[in-house]
């Protein structure tokens, strides 16, 4: 059999940090510390300056995962970007970091999932290993969210952060991507959308917060418990969870419903907000390069995204 491993990571955030009272006092949000904190369990959160953009953010995370992988970008032989705040319409941001490495030759594609994106792309770039036809692959997850945000709406600005986190997978014969699993609902399609694009002239970000609530923590748990029944594994043999950073509350309930300790929970939503589908990417490398997830450990990652769509993925480290 042929696998896939992670062989590295990486990720970036940008220089500029926004704290709570500082979004009330630079942003004018109507809101305070202690309510963002209550409901949300963010403390701050990082915003992209002049320098930075979804593509250089991606590079960033991209180069210290093959200098951790021990590669060089000429090895790539697949790069996979998932990103919802692309610099461009076209090219992907995924030609615009191929371009950065100066590597061309290798296939390079963007996949839209909103928060369940680096789950999608994980998922994609396993099947090329799997499938014999690539050896070494980057997944980058990558977002510029605060560039879409309406800072006079409290219900959404509060909650996005910036950042990018990557993997380097590699072929492998033992199993370290054990099992993905992605579903979508499209039919909850109005419940959280970006409406830009050549149908609207002007960005429209809207997300209703309270709906959403209520089906990420039955979905997450059903895809959980989906991945776990698949392996034939309990919780109690998983050694992390890496869920999306969403929202505390929502981590919590996840963790509660499956009987996992938060001891056991990767948490990074304090400290950079929401990052969409660099939120997973990032919290990886965050507990790796801070020594929690050692090497063979298992870990169980879930999303939760617009779409409405959801992904996880049991990956021995």
């Amino acid at each position: 059999m042929r696998y896939s491993r992670i062989a590295a990571t990486g990720s970036y955030l940008p220089e500029k940090v926004l704290t709570n009272a500082e979004l009330v006092d630079e942003k004018g949000v109507d809101t305070s510390d202690a309510w963002i904190v209550a409901r949300t369990g963010i403390l701050e959160r990082h915003l992209v300056g002049p320098q930075d953009s979804t593509a250089t953010m991606a590079m960033e995370a991209a180069k210290k995962a093959l200098h951790m992988a021990s590669c060089e970008a000429k090895d790539l032989d697949l790069i996979i970007v998932a990103t919802s705040t692309p610099d461009n319409f076209f090219p992907s941001t995924a030609c615009l970091v191929q371009a950065s490495l100066g590597v061309d030759g290798c296939p390079a594609f963007d996949i839209v999932a909103a928060c369940a994106g680096f789950n999608y792309a994980l998922s994609i770039a396993d099947q090329f290993i799997r499938n014999g036809q690539a050896e070494t692959v980057m997944v980058v997850g990558s977002e510029s969210m605060s560039t879409i945000l309406d800072w006079k709406d409290r219900t959404t600005c509060i909650l996005f952060g910036d950042g990018a986190g990557a993997v380097v997978l590699k072929a492998s014969d033992e199993p370290g991507i054990i099992s993905t699993h992605l579903h979508a609902a499209g039919s909850y399609k109005d419940l959280l959308y970006l409406g830009a694009g050549l149908r609207e002239r002007k960005t429209n970000f809207v997300m209703k917060g309270h709906e959403i609530f209520k089906i990420a923590v039955s979905t997450l748990s059903a895809i959980l418990k989906e991945t776990l029944t698949a392996n034939q594994i309990n919780a109690a043999q998983v050694d992390w969870l890496i869920p999306h950073q969403a929202n505390l509350r929502i981590i919590k309930s996840v963790a509660k419903k499956l009987a996992i300790p938060m001891e056991k929970v990767i948490v990074t939503v304090d400290k950079q907000g929401n990052t969409s589908a660099a939120s997973i990417p990032l919290a990886l490398d965050t507990a790796v390069l801070d020594g929690r997830i050692q090497r063979g450990q298992l870990v169980l990652m879930e999303s939760f995204g617009a779409g409405l769509v959801c992904g996880s993925a049991l990956v021995r480290y």
